[in-house]
């Protein structure tokens, strides 16, 4: 089984255990939950619309923190003397998708249908 989920405004096609790179999350935060785009089953069937993966949860651990290659700029204009130098590393989250679900355990959106149901 494998998803596509949004992180840091890039997509990532992920399955259990793989190891991503995204944009820096917060200190101090160890397991994050997305919201996937799209979740193929084993079987091939593909879940794509809202109703399917309103209660799909993709849960991932946060490894560490690491910088990405260095980005260096230079700006030059001829005969006035005019040079710069800029560097740049981005820092981003390595983290390891732990599981894959389909449905949220014991939401509460779900309970409280089932109350107005049997009412």
């Amino acid at each position: 089984m494998y998803a596509v989920i949004r992180a840091g405004g890039k997509q990532h096609k992920v399955a259990q255990g793989d190891v991503i790179e995204v944009e820096r999350y917060k200190d101090g935060e160890e397991s994050v939950d997305f919201t996937p785009l799209l979740v193929v089953e084993d079987n091939g069937t593909v879940r794509s619309s809202q109703d399917d993966l309103s209660g799909a949860v993709v849960s991932a651990k946060v490894l560490g923190e690491i910088k990405g290659k260095k980005i260096e700029v230079y700006k030059y204009k001829n005969k006035t003397g005019y040079r710069r130098h800029l560097g740049h590393r981005q820092k981003y989250s390595q983290i390891e998708i732990s599981s894959i679900s389909l449905s949220k355990s014991s939401s509460k959106k779900s309970t409280a249908k089932t109350e107005e149901v049997s009412s």
